[in-house]
């Protein structure tokens, strides 16, 4: 399934748990310290470095480009690091995450409460993934350095939904499907 941002509530109800997207259009980068940069800034009355209606953040810290492309690899982080961070801008109109691994039970309930989804990519693709990105540039926080926010224009990256916004969430189903009682 082909989808674009920014995420709109009809597109994310549609998601289902284990369903395979393409992502188009501008996603943001950010890691454990640009989150917590952004959580600061909520708590002391200052905007965001973008504005987070529908958007969707990419839980990477590319590395640097080689010559003649545009970013190096950019596999995604281990989303578990942003669940004390992903609540509070979800509640500001997030709509998604893309990162790997399980998150918290707290997370998956703001999923739930604001109809937003929570994205995975593979590990170790992030050579493969770096050539769906078609244009970056920093936007925020440059000194520091791979984990600065950045926007990223990206075409048809690849990715399966972990959590819908029912809290359906594939890391319990696919263990609950060989479970033995």
């Amino acid at each position: 399934m082909r989808i674009f941002t920014p995420l709109t509530e009809q597109t994310v109800s549609a998601l289902k748990c284990g369903t395979n997207v393409l992502l188009n259009g501008v996603i943001y980068t950010a890691r454990d310290a640009a989150h917590k940069k952004m959580v600061e800034a909520l708590a002391a009355g200052e905007d965001l470095p973008f504005d987070p209606q529908g958007q969707v953040i990419y839980f990477v810290g590319p590395t640097p480009a080689p010559p003649g492309r545009i970013i190096g690899s950019a596999g995604p982080t281990t989303s578990g690091r942003m669940d004390a961070y992903s609540p509070i801008l979800l509640k500001k109109g997030l709509r998604g995450m893309i990162g790997k691994g399980p998150l918290s039970a707290e997370v998956i309930q703001t999923i739930k409460e604001t109809g937003s989804v929570y994205f995975g990519t593979i590990g170790g693709a992030g050579a493969l993934l770096s050539t769906c990105i078609k244009k970056a540039e920093v936007i925020a926080y440059p000194e520091l350095g791979p984990e600065a926010i950045r926007r990223l224009e990206v075409k048809d990256l690849p990715a399966v939904v972990l959590v819908d916004c029912y809290g359906a969430d594939l890391y319990e189903l696919g263990r609950a499907k060989y479970r033995i009682s």
